[in-house]
């Protein structure tokens, strides 16, 4: 072969931009992979709820703290607004993106504390995973949940410090924000689920 046959002329096709960045595809496919692990986890619990012998909620069980838990609902959910707002004042350049990104992540650390203490609280009163399918139930899904909220609480905490340190953009802000919101809109189904 000589050596001019792969010499010029030859075209290398453009480069095209993607209609989403990877970052933001490959979180809204792994929310979809929880969305389906969630949906399994609360049918699971519909389906024994139904089928328990006695009643729901089991007798001799602790009663859920309902009303304690709604006021830490209404934080979460505020936490998720906080952070709508703190996304449009960055779209903006407005300089309270940090104190309404730094609001997001304080209530979102005000759920995880308070979910600790009202388990501390469920333990001390006999509800545990081994106590019968309450305990095992209630743990399995709000502790999942729980964890999901403590990762997106770390991916806050990073984007906040990368707005701290003026190396955020768009395309960094919006995963962080998807996983966000998914912990913040699957907490209400939870809730209605496990404690109403």
């Amino acid at each position: 072969m000589p050596d001019d046959a792969l010499d010029p002329p030859y075209s290398v096709p453009a480069r095209r931009e993607p209609v989403l960045p990877n970052g933001v595809l490959g979180m809204l496919i792994f929310v979809a992979t929880e969305i389906m692990f969630f949906s399994g986890l609360i049918s699971a619990f519909v389906i024994g709820k139904s089928n328990a012998l006695g009643g729901w909620p089991p007798p001799g069980q602790p009663r859920l703290p309902i009303e304690e838990t709604a006021f830490n609902t209404v934080a979460l959910l505020a936490s998720g607004v906080a952070l709508y707002f703190a996304n449009r004042a960055f779209k903006n350049g407005n300089p309270n993106t940090k104190w309404l990104l730094l609001l997001s992540i304080a209530l979102g650390g005000f759920f995880v504390l308070f979910q600790g203490a009202e388990w501390v609280a469920l333990i001390g009163e006999g509800l545990t995973l081994t106590s019968g399918q309450l305990g095992g139930f209630f743990y399995l899904l709000v502790g999942t949940h729980a964890l999901h909220v403590v990762v997106g609480f770390i991916i806050l905490l990073y984007t906040y410090r990368r707005l701290s340190r003026g190396d955020l953009d768009g395309f960094a802000f919006w995963p962080a924000q998807i996983f966000w919101y998914f912990v913040v809109g699957v907490w209400p189904i939870l809730y209605w689920q496990v404690y109403l």
